[in-house]
């Protein structure tokens, strides 16, 4: 019978926890969804969309940036993202790397949290770089990598090759989910768990979500 107490530290994990974590949501922008050619866009839209609705469930901090927005050159992040962030800011900026924005990174660091689960669009270039200062800087950067895109499947995966090269951890959009939930016995969370699967996955994620009710 599983503990009701945790069994270690989660400030300290080894894995992704509600309590070690921070998540960091890059340039989900119409043009940058757009122009993506590495995956299906609509199911790219439905990832991120998870990975923010899983960082709200379990109370992950936030940093949510966008690009030129404020310039009038790139237009605001798309409306699925808008409405599930829309109680959280936007660090817009003008650079390709928002770690060279002194306000993104003020953000990140406000945060107190050293495992960075980012997500960014494009794989090459915005999520690609700031990972690497990140990890430059001592933190540990974690990317799911289907709920980020590149302009080519070949274009996202040698950025993702770059990125784990310098030391980043590659993940999934579900083993995210099941990293912050960790235990059936976490109850609270439980049905927006399965929600989290039933709007990512489709009717697997359904049969998924039924077997574990029964």
């Amino acid at each position: 019978m599983a503990s009701e107490q945790p069994i270690r530290d989660p400030k300290t994990d080894r894995l992704l926890t509600p309590q070690n974590a921070a998540f960091i949501a890059i340039d989900y922008q119409p043009v940058q969804v757009n122009s993506i050619a590495s995956m299906d866009r609509q199911l790219l839209v439905n990832h991120i969309v998870g990975c923010a609705k899983a960082a709200i469930v379990y109370g992950l901090p936030i940093v949510h940036s966008t690009v030129n927005v404020r310039t009038g050159l790139n237009k605001p992040p798309v409306p699925q993202l808008r409405a599930a962030l829309k109680d959280y800011p936007t660090y817009d900026r003008t650079s390709i790397n928002s770690w060279e924005d002194v306000e993104f990174r003020r953000a990140v660091e406000a945060t107190g949290r050293k495992k960075l689960i980012m997500t960014a669009l494009w794989t090459e270039a915005c999520l690609t770089f700031p990972a690497i200062d990140a990890l430059a800087e001592g933190y540990e950067v974690y990317v799911p990598v289907d709920a980020v895109g590149g302009t080519s499947v070949a274009a996202h995966e040698a950025a993702l090759r770059r990125i784990e090269q310098a030391g980043a951890k590659l993940i999934s959009v579900a083993q995210m989910f099941c990293e912050l939930q960790r235990d059936w016995a976490r109850k609270d969370t439980v049905p927006q768990f399965m929600n989290l699967f039933i709007e990512t996955g489709g009717t697997a994620a359904l049969q998924f979500a039924a077997d574990r009710a029964e």
